[in-house]
């Protein structure tokens, strides 16, 4: 049986505290000495409290800079989709410390409110890396990416929630389903290749030069719209 490390039974030690006397009674003290460990080591491993809480998000967002660096995918959105799973996958592989981290930001609003700041350094990566591939810096373009980047955020956490209320037997395949729909509503309009095809988006005028008078035209054309 591999034995836990120091990190890990610090966090045990932390999680544990909290659920018997609440996080703001739960001193780091407390949590090194349940943990059966000193002071120092407690700070060789978190900078506060609230860091046993939380992962390492610094590590995860630059594993997922990483993946979209290196992505394959031959659109941005799927190259974010990609990416986006590494975060799920790291809460599911948690397991119940997930679960207790989401019950407990839950009822303390500091911790709730550091989750919302973390949320938004990972769509604020996600809406650079859309503009850079887009190869845009304001404008329409940018505001594009930035509403994609949210929904990306907005449809990992619907299906993260969903699972940490123990409501989804299968959040991949949700997350995969979601980024589907986000794609659906993102995707670009199709561009009519002939004048055929462009029938079917509309009217359809073409221009000409001719000798016969404007009044005369008319009926003509009117006919033509009427039948078209």
């Amino acid at each position: 049986m591999i034995k836990p490390s120091a990190r890990d039974r610090l966090a045990r030690a932390a999680f544990d505290l909290f659920d018997e006397r609440g996080y703001e009674q739960a001193t780091i003290d407390d949590i090194a000495d349940r943990a059966g460990l000193g002071r120092a080591t407690f700070f060789r491993h978190y900078r506060s409290k609230e860091d046993v809480i939380f992962p390492d998000h610094d590590l995860l967002l630059e594993q997922i800079s990483d993946r979209l660096r290196t992505s394959s995918e031959t659109t941005a959105l799927a190259a974010v989709s990609d990416a986006v799973r590494l975060v799920l996958r790291h809460y599911l592989d948690e397991g119940g410390l997930a679960r207790r981290r989401y019950a407990l930001t839950s009822t303390v609003p500091a911790l709730r409110d550091r989750e919302i700041a973390t949320v938004a350094r990972y769509q604020r990566l996600f809406r650079e890396f859309i503009a850079a591939r887009a190869g845009v810096s304001g404008g329409p373009a940018l505001l594009r990416a930035e509403l994609t980047a949210a929904a990306v955020v907005a449809a990992h956490n619907h299906v993260l929630r969903r699972w940490l209320r123990a409501e989804s037997a299968d959040p991949v395949a949700e997350l995969d389903d979601a980024m589907r729909q986000v794609a659906e509503l993102f995707a670009e309009p199709a561009e009519p290749d002939s004048l055929e095809a462009a029938a079917g988006y509309g009217t359809t005028i073409v221009a000409f030069r001719t000798r016969t008078d404007l009044a005369a035209l008319l009926p003509a054309l009117r006919r033509l719209a009427d039948e078209g």
